[in-house]
């Protein structure tokens, strides 16, 4: 199963010729998710080689323009490219008024359906889940209602040893040592124990996103232990102040923030548009927490093999 990052958008809300605003795709298990849509990510789908047909959910965390302003971009281009299945979105209250808004002046008539979730940024609960992966919405503190998102993969049964595998046995056999039980026969004997004829799955990974948010330890139990952490760091610690007044966190705070819930590794990004360079935030998390990096356009993470 993969599990692929791929980074389409690293700045904040001032546009910067080197910067896109925030975007990140995940692919996994041949579908596409994506979290945020900056103006211009679908040019990034393109730059990057993300395939935007095969996009099914989009995470919205929340109204800022430089976190959806390129949705209804990306929505047109592909109904144009005739595409006909089905797109999930999730999003702050309003979001689906502004697509229905856009869409009914442009005289635009999908030939796809949309199903539109509205998130609670209040509290950390199951939004969506599928065969493969679960989604938890992390709440954060900005501005305006946000809230981050949790994915992770969902348990995995356990492998059955091939050659082990006994003569006779049957679909339902496997299918119950799969989940970990045993096979009994007709007079509730072991016929089967899976101990023998199994061994454990490969374990589960996850990745957190932790978008526009102020300083807040609330996150760490959410993400505790996240193979991968994306953290907003807008800024260097030396602006601490500002980073309070507009709600925002600066590169130290995200590693303290990796640090205390013990993840295995931190992406920081959403610069502000006054750093021409980030190795000042990379130093500066690094110092804190050293499996930082800082978030570059094009890069993937396949979060199976940190």
């Amino acid at each position: 199963m993969s599990f692929q990052l791929t980074i389409l958008g690293t700045g904040s809300a001032s546009p910067v010729l080197t910067r896109n605003p925030t975007a990140h795709h995940l692919s996994i298990e041949q579908d596409g998710y994506l979290i945020d849509c900056g103006e211009g990510t679908q040019m990034q789908f393109m730059r990057y080689k993300v395939r935007s047909m095969r996009l099914k959910y989009i995470f919205i965390t929340h109204l800022h323009g430089d976190h959806y302003f390129g949705l209804i971009g990306l929505l047109s281009t592909m109904n144009m490219h005739r595409r006909m299945d089905d797109l999930w979105i999730f999003g702050p209250k309003g979001l689906a008024e502004i697509i229905t808004v856009q869409l009914k002046y442009s005289e635009s008539v999908l030939n796809f359906k949309i199903h539109f979730t509205e998130t609670n940024p209040t509290e950390s609960y199951l939004l969506f889940e599928n065969d493969y992966v679960t989604v938890t919405t992390i709440p954060l503190i900005h501005r305006v209602p946000c809230c981050g998102f949790l994915i992770r993969e969902k348990t995995k049964k356990r492998k059955i040893i091939k050659e082990k595998m006994p003569k006779g046995l049957t679909f339902k056999d496997i299918k119950q040592l799969k989940n970990g039980e045993d096979v009994l026969d007709e007079s509730g004997e072991v016929k089967y124990a899976n101990k023998d004829y199994t061994i454990p799955a490969n374990r589960t990974f996850s990745y957190a996103f932790c978008s526009d948010t102020l300083y807040t330890e609330s996150v760490i139990d959410i993400i505790k232990q996240v193979d991968l952490l994306y953290h907003e760091a807008t800024f260097l610690d030396e602006l601490r102040p500002r980073a309070a007044e507009t709600q925002h966190s600066t590169a130290a705070q995200a590693a303290m923030i990796a640090k205390k819930a013990k993840v295995k590794k931190l992406v920081i990004g959403h610069y502000s548009s006054r750093y021409k360079t980030l190795q000042a935030h990379l130093e500066e998390a690094t110092a804190i927490f050293p499996n930082t990096d800082v978030a570059i356009e094009g890069n993937s993470y396949n979060i199976r093999e940190l």
